[in-house]
């Protein structure tokens, strides 16, 4: 028995997680052109060099953390994601969720929630829940990365300044104390190395778009800043020569309770921005295409593999794969050859990177947050419609005063609240006209007797929740007749709330005397017709009907029952009838 148990649980646990390891096809792929790789991640590196020190540097846990992540969770991302092309690292929005998790539990409470989010973004990868991805908004991404783009300016206005970054942990707050700060005691070296590296990357990028321009413009500013002895330009300071042993002495088990809401955070904005930077990597080439769950497994094992090394918890890095891409990278040997080369840059030439600016970094880091807002997207989406507009613009506020998590939130159910409202506006009640249904034999003058008892309604589009209601209140005013018909078969879908809104007005029609009779209810309406009871209630009398002229039919015998008509022969009803008129 207990072998058997064992062997279940050994299919049941271990074939969720065999799926997602890396396969013989990823290693092989990295044969293929392993120099066009071998170039791509070096060029990667080169970028990612300055972006790794600035977002180490802002996250508050040194420039050392930022390149400890870069290294590791690069190099684990690389070997167990589901993306040939994704490079892995810190990033400008990981960075604005860290900045008050670390003013809130200091840097062991950082390297502790990133550990958490790792093991539950392994979780979410096991659960299948990569797929969901697809289903947020564009508009949400739009918004959430304007918003995005302009906390990580805010936040090196003091660095740009070169001012003592000031206590807090909301970035307008903070950007106007290091404003004020300036204006007391202005320090213009460091806002002239800031504003000359911002520039020569962002008109080197219009004009020569191959050439790394944030390493040249970073290694120019660091020379000025050493030949001159620019004392204002205050420099990163020692780094160390190497990556720290790993270790679990940071990790608290009293203090987990209480980071698990950060960690929450952290990991859905992992999983968002990984995602959202291999789809986009996929968009930019032929042929290759990610798998979201092996994304999240590899993101997951990476960001429980940085913190013991003291990194921060990484992202795919959207700016980053896109140079891998356009480099031409073809498998993930380039992604592990940029986690390599910022190695060997740790180990061998971390004298020289201390040396550079902390001034010149906030110019990378502006101009990066420059480049990440793409106007004509933006454009395209306040002209779609005023719904995309809306989200648009409370997704990138809300990302700005509040979070990147609540904003997500707020986006998502903002157009959860649109969307819903728009596909209700879909359902319509229209009254029709049942008389090209009855058999010609009949006589105009009954007819006019049977169009002045009997009223016919078509139910289009879906009966739910969101627009029920309105349809009740419609249905409620029928004008004083004696019989009603409601075509069904035009329902695209219906829940609970619309059955039961469904049984509730044909009850109020039934208390005035007025006799429901319905034609075309689909298989799939019976049961949660029959769940609330309003299948049993229209069939009452035997008053549900498989087509509109047998409906017509049964109300004519019923105004005959009730001594409204006079006995006039039955005639033959035609069974032949094309799907409308159901």
């Amino acid at each position: 028995m207990n072998v058997l148990l064992a062997r279940i649980l050994r299919v049941r646990v271990w074939s969720p997680v065999r799926s997602l390891l890396p396969a013989r096809a990823d290693l092989a792929e990295m044969g293929r052109s392993p120099r066009r790789d071998l170039l791509a991640g070096l060029t990667v590196a080169i970028v990612a060099l300055p972006l790794a020190l600035g977002f180490g540097v802002s996250s508050g846990l040194g420039a050392e953390a930022g390149l400890a992540t870069a290294v590791i969770a690069g190099a684990f991302a690389a070997v167990f994601g589901g993306s040939n092309l994704q490079v892995s690292g810190p990033t400008g929005a990981m960075t604005v969720v860290l900045v008050p998790i670390v003013a809130r539990y200091g840097p062991t409470g950082v390297l502790t929630v990133g550990l958490i989010a790792g093991l539950m973004l392994v979780a979410l990868a096991v659960l299948k829940a990569g797929k969901y991805m697809q289903y947020v908004p564009a508009p949400v991404v739009e918004g959430f990365t304007l918003g995005i783009a302009c906390v990580i300016g805010l936040q090196q206005v003091p660095n740009a300044l070169g001012v003592a970054k000031p206590e807090g942990d909301k970035v307008l707050a903070v950007t106007w104390r290091a404003v004020e700060e300036f204006v007391r005691t202005p320090n213009w070296t460091a806002v002239a190395l800031a504003t000359a590296v911002a520039l020569v990357m962002l008109v080197g990028a219009r004009l020569r778009p191959t050439i790394p321009f944030s390493i040249v413009a970073v290694i120019a500013a660091t020379i000025v800043a050493q030949l001159f002895h620019l004392d204002a330009a205050k420099p990163i300071g020692d780094l160390p020569s190497g990556l720290p042993a790993p270790s679990l002495g940071f990790l608290d088990l009293s203090a987990v309770g209480s980071l698990l809401a950060p960690a929450v955070a952290v990991a859905a904005l992992a999983a968002l921005e990984s995602l959202l930077s291999a789809q986009v990597a996929d968009g930019m080439t032929v042929g290759q295409k990610h798998n979201p769950d092996k994304e999240l497994f590899g993101q997951g094992l990476a960001n429980i593999a940085a913190p013991l090394f003291g990194g921060v918890p990484a992202t795919g890095a959207i700016a980053r794969t896109a140079v891998n891409v356009r480099t031409g990278a073809s498998s993930r040997l380039a992604a592990l050859t940029h986690a390599a080369v910022l190695a060997v840059i740790v180990f061998a030439a971390a004298p020289l990177v201390s040396k550079i600016p902390l001034a010149a970094l906030a110019g990378v880091l502006i101009a990066t947050a420059v480049r990440m807002v793409e106007v004509g997207s933006l454009r395209a989406m306040a002209k779609a419609t005023r719904s995309d507009a809306l989200i648009l613009v409370l997704t990138a506020a809300a990302t700005l005063a509040l979070d990147l998590v609540y904003a997500v939130i707020i986006g998502l159910v903002v157009a959860g609240a649109l969307a819903l409202r728009a596909v209700a506006k879909q359902a319509r009640l229209d009254q029709v006209d049942f008389i090209p249904d009855l058999p010609v034999e009949h006589s105009a003058e009954e007819h006019a007797l049977l169009a002045e008892h009997i009223v016919a309604y078509r139910l289009d589009g879906p009966l739910f929740f969101a627009g029920a209601h309105r349809f009740l209140l419609e249905l409620s005013e029928v004008a004083d007749v004696r019989v009603v018909i409601l075509r069904m078969s035009r329902i695209t879908t219906m829940d609970a709330t619309g059955a039961l809104v469904l049984k509730d007005a044909v009850q109020k029609l039934n208390r005035r005397g007025i006799a429901v009779m319905t034609s075309g209810i689909r298989p799939g309406q019976r049961q949660v017709l029959d769940s609330v009871g309003a299948l049993e209630l229209l069939r009452l009398e035997g008053r549900e009907y498989a087509t509109t002229p047998e409906a017509i039919a049964g109300a004519r015998s019923y105004l005959e029952g009730a001594g409204i008509l006079s006995a006039l022969p039955v005639q033959q009803i035609r069974t032949t009838v094309q799907e409308p008129t159901r």
